[in-house]
């Protein structure tokens, strides 16, 4: 999407702009934290463009950049007004994009038949102990967090992972006691 300046960004500029805006000014380690803890969860992207992309930014006038004068000369960017605008008009476009899943297991489930058919269980069994950790790391974060009107508006993403990771859950359990007809027909059941 092009934005107010006439540049296509990425949704990596899209993630640092947002970063910025919830955090205010950050460095580029900063904001490798912050996105470990928070959207990192799940959006994936090297940790190096965290580095150069506020660069990027900057040079389009979206981020400000200021150095410090001595010691490590660290780098901390701030939102410019045309920053702001330009992650506000990202916020209010249409997203017209499916949603896109990048997943190891379910690629080697799609090539399953050309291994061992054990695999297939081995696959499931540790997906459900994959699953099962990430609902517990989501449901502490609902319980530290979930109380805090601050925190509400992120809460909602949280809610959408818990419910994804608890489909994946019924998916990998029903495959792993190879029972996909009972998940069938609870699926049709509620439709």
């Amino acid at each position: 999407m092009s934005d107010a300046v006439g540049v296509r960004l990425s949704a990596t500029s899209y993630v640092v702009l947002g970063m910025i805006a919830l955090r205010g000014p950050s460095t580029p380690y900063e904001l490798k934290r912050a996105v470990g803890h928070s959207v990192g969860y799940f959006w994936h992207f090297p940790h190096a463009q965290l580095y150069s992309e506020p660069d990027r930014l900057a040079a389009l006038g979206l981020l400000e950049l200021a150095v410090e004068d001595r010691g490590r000369r660290r780098k901390t960017y701030s939102l410019t007004d045309a920053g702001r605008r330009a992650l506000r008009a990202w916020l209010a476009s249409p997203t017209d994009e499916h949603f896109q899943m990048r997943d190891i297991a379910e690629l080697k489930l799609f090539f399953n038949e050309a291994g061992d058919p054990e695999n297939v269980t081995a696959l499931a069994r540790d997906q459900i102990k994959q699953h099962e950790a990430r609902i517990a790391v989501y449901e502490s974060m609902v319980e530290r967090f979930g109380a805090d009107p601050a925190a509400q508006p992120r809460m909602i993403t949280l809610e959408l992972g818990l419910e994804m990771e608890h489909a994946a859950l019924r998916f990998w359990t029903a495959l792993a006691d190879d029972d996909l007809d009972r998940l069938r027909a609870e699926r049709r059941e509620r439709t």
